[in-house]
């Protein structure tokens, strides 16, 4: 995995951009979840070059497109870290926080960093992000990135991760190349939500044929008070 990770970032022009030891740290971290994966649901993919191009490059491919070091930001549904232990690991400034309503894997990604030498200022949170974004916990309005990786379409997506964004910051939402329409039924959830879509970045994946989407959302306003709503209410009436 390592040298599938160190050529990886080559190709994407970021190896004199992350520390030297970035694809050991991320290649044992691969490891890990490939172990762990045996006991506990948190990849379908199960073979070491496909973790090694499909997690850590797909997610290292987002330092193309902005910059992190000594940022803040939240990685709403992290389930086994991506993007946002990827980010830590290639940007050690950045503050991460690993929002998952399942606290095994929460407690799996402590593990993880204990594991890896060096890794620190990463803080985690167990529950609903619509309920974190509600209550009083310093949290609504102060990161500089939210993250989303395949959770939901992105109008729920916009709904559970805008809030979280402080003004000036970025939401960024990683999409299919197929999100063309998604992206079209979202504008009135952006706007809505204090928010204006500034980039649409397609990336290929370093050694594959595959190509992914980047979608940046520039926070403009505070979210309005009473968003997001419950889950319920997001789920059956999308805005």
């Amino acid at each position: 995995m390592e040298q599938i990770i160190s050529a990886g970032l080559d190709q994407l022009g970021l190896t004199a951009r992350v520390p030297k030891d970035a694809p050991a740290r991320l290649a044992q971290y691969g490891q890990m979840l490939l172990e762990k994966n045996r006991m506990m649901n948190l990849t379908a993919i199960r073979e070491p070059e496909g973790v090694a191009r499909l997690h850590m490059l797909d997610c290292a491919a987002l330092l193309k497109f902005c910059n992190f070091e000594g940022k803040t930001l939240v990685d709403v549904g992290t389930g086994a870290g991506f993007p946002g232990m990827v980010l830590k690991i290639l940007v050690p400034s950045l503050k991460v926080t690993l929002l998952d309503s399942l606290a095994k894997r929460l407690n799996w990604l402590t593990e993880v960093c204990d594991a890896l030498d060096g890794v620190d200022s990463i803080t985690t949170f167990y529950g609903r992000a619509e309920e974190f974004a509600l209550e009083k916990q310093g949290l609504r309005d102060s990161f500089d990135f939210v993250t989303a990786r395949a959770v939901a379409e992105l109008r729920v997506l916009c709904e559970l991760c805008l809030p979280f964004v402080k003004v000036g910051g970025q939401f960024l939402a990683m999409k299919s190349t197929s999100s063309d329409q998604e992206l079209e039924e979202a504008a009135h959830a952006v706007k809505l939500l204090g928010g204006r879509v500034t980039e649409v970045q397609d990336y290929q994946i370093p050694g594959t044929d595959i190509t992914h989407r980047l979608i940046v959302i520039q926070k403009m306003a505070p979210t309005l008070k009473g968003y997001p709503r419950r889950w319920a209410k997001i789920q059956k009436e999308p805005l």
